[in-house]
């Protein structure tokens, strides 16, 4: 793709305007921060997702290869998430010196304690990437078993672009058949479907637990009606979903005396976490009561406390260490494609890495157990950090782990963001959505679910969309 810094302005005004009506039309809206009531009524302050303007150019030989991993990956989670000693065992330092882990391996531990069996196992995952500009590698960032968002707001981006693409074919020398079809919605709403259908209770609905002042709920709501449209379903079944807090499920839910998940008189089959990712989400002891009765219930949880823990950004170093993956996978193959992506990771034992890191610290990157964006440490911080722990000698090393930082290819992109278009230069970050569902031992769901791009301003380190440091973006491939 040519540099859109050099689109002829009157053509990039009309791109601008069209892109722009096209979102509203469409449904491609966040809540607006500046709206005071945008994250509780729907309709109300509604502004266009933050986008690009066109496509980033992504070469289709990485985009395969990070299709491919998708169902590898999705099958090590379940395998791990069955290691109830591994994830214990792995994660038993951080939970000294992290509360938040802490309560929930406690959680992980009671599930244990009774015995409680997930037969109908659900994962709506999104594995993200960076192609490493001086290696040309995939590598990968992390791996999200948690409220994965976007798979509702990130197909509609690829519409956006294929249709401006098409529409403006002669001026911009676009094929819009280059940016791949996004299912992302449909694909991970036909999975909630079916594992509703698992459950056997037609009278049972899909409980998507939600944020208070959820500003990003338009994103939830197409995934939502996604699910209660779903064409396997709608001629026989009729899904209902609600929504709720955490904080109404304490107040409104209960276990019947054979595990039925009731709330607000609802029998609930399947409980969708778009919440209780982070710290900030158990403001009391209210919001910890309704994840444990959740989990002790019978309903089918996406994630269970597991593949939650599974998540951790420990597991994941841990996991990269040699000879852990052979524990859970045994396909020689499948291990080398997932090593192949695997960028540096390490534990803050270990003294050769955070010599290296204090020296250069502009390498690597501190993270946290913490999901949702704005929590990792970069540049001199990381050496500022690192020295300070070292002085301490205290345990909350245990809490993170250091990461080889990659540097992906800085890019020209026109970025629109409240009607107005900024030219600037970027770096992109691919997430691979994928669904996994099992009963028992038939796997009955496996596959790659569509694609989330997030393109951010190259001056910013934090990648996430709904922190307001990044855009959404689609794939044009080459």
């Amino acid at each position: 793709m040519s540099d859109p810094h050099t689109i002829d302005p009157e053509l990039l005004q009309k791109l601008v305007h069209d892109a722009l009506v096209w979102s509203s039309l469409h449904g491609l809206v966040v809540g607006d921060r500046n709206a005071e009531r945008s994250g509780s009524v729907p309709g109300v302050g509604m502004v266009h997702a933050p986008i690009a303007l066109l496509p980033n150019s992504f070469p289709e030989v990485h985009w395969n290869q990070a299709c491919e991993l998708a169902p590898i990956f999705n099958e090590l989670v379940d395998r791990v998430s069955l290691d109830g000693k591994f994830l214990q065992d792995t994660l038993s330092r951080t939970k000294k010196v992290d509360a938040f882990t802490s309560r929930l391996l406690d959680i992980h531990s009671r599930v244990l304690q009774i015995g409680k069996k997930e037969d109908i196992r659900l994962g709506l995952h999104r594995s993200d990437y960076m192609l490493d500009e001086n290696t040309n590698l995939l590598l990968q960032i992390e791996l999200n078993t948690i409220s994965c968002s976007f798979s509702g707001l990130s197909c509609l981006v690829s519409e956006l672009h294929r249709s401006l693409l098409s529409h403006y074919e002669k001026p911009l020398g676009l094929d819009s058949q280059k940016v791949p079809i996004n299912m992302s919605a449909s694909k991970f709403a036909e999975a909630l479907a079916k594992a509703w259908t698992e459950y056997s209770n037609p009278s049972a609905v899909v409980m998507v637990v939600v944020q208070p002042g959820e500003r990003n709920m338009y994103d939830q709501h197409w995934l939502t009606l996604s699910v209660e449209s779903n064409p396997e379903l709608i001629n026989t079944h009729n899904v209902t979903s609600i929504r709720k807090t955490l904080a109404e499920i304490d107040a409104q839910g209960k276990i019947l005396s054979d595990g039925t998940l009731q709330v607000d008189g609802e029998t609930v089959a399947v409980i969708y976490f778009r919440a209780g990712y982070a710290p900030t989400d158990y403001p009391s002891e209210s919001e910890w009561k309704a994840r444990l009765l959740m989990e002790e219930s019978s309903a089918i949880k996406c994630p269970s406390i597991s593949y939650h823990l599974t998540g951790t950004k420990k597991v994941q170093q841990e996991l990269a260490k040699p000879n852990v993956l052979e524990r859970f996978l045994e396909n020689k193959d499948d291990i080398a494609k997932l090593r192949e992506c695997f960028a540096g990771l390490w534990s803050l034992d270990d003294s050769d890495a955070v010599k290296n890191a204090i020296q250069q610290p502009g390498a690597y990157v501190m993270k946290p157990q913490r999901e949702g964006g704005g929590n990792n440490i970069y540049g001199d911080d990381v050496k500022e950090t690192l020295l300070r722990l070292q002085k301490e000698g205290s345990e909350e090393e245990a809490a993170y782990i250091l990461m080889q930082r990659i540097f992906p290819t800085v890019f020209p992109t026109v970025l629109v963001r409240d009607g107005i278009c900024y030219k600037e230069h970027a770096v992109s970050e691919l997430g691979i959505f994928s669904a996994y569902l099992r009963n028992k031992d038939t796997v009955l769901s496996n596959e790659q679910c569509g694609y989330l791009m997030r393109t951010k301003v190259s001056s910013s380190n934090e990648g996430g969309v709904a922190a307001g440091f990044a855009v959404l973006d689609s794939l044009y491939l080459t």
